[in-house]
């Protein structure tokens, strides 16, 4: 078995998942954000808002990030013969998509823990019209690691 083709495939699952949560709860949030605070719906939101982001978002993008991070250190040891593929734009792209999701997994953690405090202050609209920023930025990172444009 090829340890590398291994690693990537496993990182491709843990990205799935992670996409999965990420693109989900801002759909849960726009749903959310049209009830009651206190009501019974809105506790059950909560559950499983805290649900998605503890035992599927949470567990998925660290395993994408350590998975990610291991075919990053196979390809300058083994593979591409140096660090210097860091540099390349393609892999510049691919990184600056892995920070904005990260960045984004965070802020909505932060809005989960609104939403449970009860203060809420985004509209169904906000959370229905960011819920594809994920998959807008899957599509230049994959494109990126798949083409390897300028270099």
């Amino acid at each position: 078995m090829n340890v590398y083709d291994l690693l990537r495939g496993l990182h491709i699952l843990a990205v799935i998942a992670w996409m999965a949560g990420i693109m989900y709860l801002p759909r849960l949030f726009a749903y959310h954000a049209e009830v009651t605070p206190g009501s019974e719906m809105d506790r059950t939101f909560q559950v499983m808002e805290l649900k998605l982001y503890r035992i599927i978002m949470g567990p998925a993008m660290v395993a994408s990030f350590l998975l990610g991070l291991a075919l990053i250190w196979f390809d300058a040891t083994a593979r591409l013969g140096g660090w210097g593929f860091l540099l390349k734009p393609w892999m510049l792209a691919k990184l600056s998509g892995a920070i904005f999701l990260i960045g984004w997994h965070h802020y909505l953690g932060a809005a989960r823990k609104r939403f449970a405090a009860g203060t809420n202050t985004r509209s169904n609209r906000f959370w229905r019209a960011t819920n594809e920023l994920p998959f807008l930025a899957a599509i230049v990172m994959v494109l990126a690691a798949t083409l390897e444009f300028g270099g």
